[in-house]
């Protein structure tokens, strides 16, 4: 199969490799470095399984940013494009989606395209009627950061989906949902090809849920402390029910991340004038963590707070709406200096903050240091260290 996929981000580039084991695949995006970094075998990314795939496998796969070339006789186009929350629509900015289909109808109208990106529930049965495009297909990803393409070598589940119209399209969405589990080595998945609604709903409470566990295992964390209890022997105790069980359990600063604070608005969106309480409250209970997290500091009259990486997980270089940069604003708000320990940061300031990376430097100029999650960077200094984390894991 001749397969070009849209966007290099985590979503872009883990599936890109996935389907060049077997498929020829352009990976298309309008970075050039990214590019650049793809076709000599290097990640631009931040992804073990990525990285190693990319320089030691036999894969079918180039990368461009010449539209002509990505767009002139693909069976496939996957658009694995960036839909970030837009906080004055209130909903999901599809625009990046759009720009991909009104090439795909000048260029390449009979290919059938799969949505990879998350987008909003009902989006994909409206571009029927706007678009001339007659075969698109909508499939949700299930990624972690650092781990999108694990993710996918080891999938939880294939989600393929199809328009509940085009009942026609659903040999389209198990064959492309062969190709997917062709690609991956567990060979033990549930496959489902649900109409797209359904595929869309399904994507957003997956994630909302994540989510409110986050959020709930937070307020346990926040009621702990304010008690002077001990958290995790409390945590301990709730968790060996095997109908809760003891994983995604690690208090934290909140929760962050490119997917889950965009996914939870754009769920609380969708419902509209569906009753609910649940939705908004996992919202707010997210924000309410990070003032309570912010007081915390602000109580012990620190000069100078120190942020110790702005990313929120282990193994990654993204810090896309981190919690702790909320926390930083509240901070600054207070009159309180704030400086960045980031290596992923070339710059000497981010956001108006001041950036030092180095490391001794920069905990000699703290009096707190705020850690999301712990590190072996910061052992000998644990006296100038506030963090919430347990067990040293996401």
């Amino acid at each position: 199969m001749n397969i070009t996929v849209a966007g290099t981000g985590y979503v872009g580039l883990s599936i890109s490799i996935l389907l060049a084991q077997h498929n020829e695949v352009i990976a298309c995006d309008i970075m050039q470095g990214k590019v650049d970094l793809i076709n000599n075998r290097k990640s631009p990314i931040v992804d073990k399984e990525i990285s190693e795939y990319l320089e030691t496998r036999e894969l079918h796969l180039t990368a461009t940013c010449d539209k002509d070339v990505a767009y002139k006789s693909p069976d496939y186009v996957v658009i694995a494009t960036p839909t970030n929350y837009d906080s004055e629509k209130n909903f999901f900015d599809t625009s990046s989606i759009e720009n991909v289909l009104d090439v795909v109808e000048q260029k390449c109208p009979e290919t059938t395209v799969v949505i990879k990106s998350t987008i909003p529930v009902g989006y994909t049965e409206s571009l029927l009627k706007r678009y001339k495009i007659r075969n698109i297909l909508f499939s949700p990803e299930f990624l972690r950061e650092g781990h999108a393409l694990y993710d996918n070598l080891y999938p939880s589940r294939i989600v393929v989906s199809y328009p509940k119209e085009r009942p026609e399209l659903s040999e389209k969405a198990r064959k492309f949902a062969g190709l997917l589990h062709e690609g991956a080595i567990k060979k033990e998945v549930d496959v489902l090809t649900p109409n797209c609604t359904e595929a869309e709903a399904i994507k957003l409470f997956a994630n909302t849920y994540l989510a409110l566990r986050v959020a709930y295992f937070n307020e346990l964390d926040t009621y702990a402390e304010v008690r002077g209890l001990n958290t995790s022997q409390i945590i301990e105790g709730i968790s060996l029910d095997p109908r809760i069980g003891d994983f995604y359990n690690n208090p934290s600063f909140g929760y962050g991340g490119y997917c889950l604070p965009k996914d939870t608005k754009q769920l609380l969106a969708n419902f509209n004038s569906v009753p609910q309480n649940l939705i908004q409250a996992i919202v707010d209970s997210n924000r309410t963590r990070k003032e309570f997290i912010a007081a915390q500091i602000l109580a012990k009259r620190p000069n100078t707070v120190g942020i110790y990486r702005l990313t929120m997980k282990a193994n990654s270089d993204n810090f896309r709406q981190s919690s702790i940069q909320d926390i930083m604003k509240i901070l600054r708000g207070e009159g309180i200096r704030v400086v960045i320990y980031e290596p992923t940061l070339k710059s000497e300031t981010f956001e108006k903050y001041p950036v030092n990376n180095e490391l001794k430097s920069f905990i000699s100029e703290c009096d707190i240091i705020l850690a999301n999650r712990m590190s072996d960077d910061l052992q000998d200094v644990k006296d100038k260290v506030y963090t919430r984390d347990l067990y040293s894991r996401d």
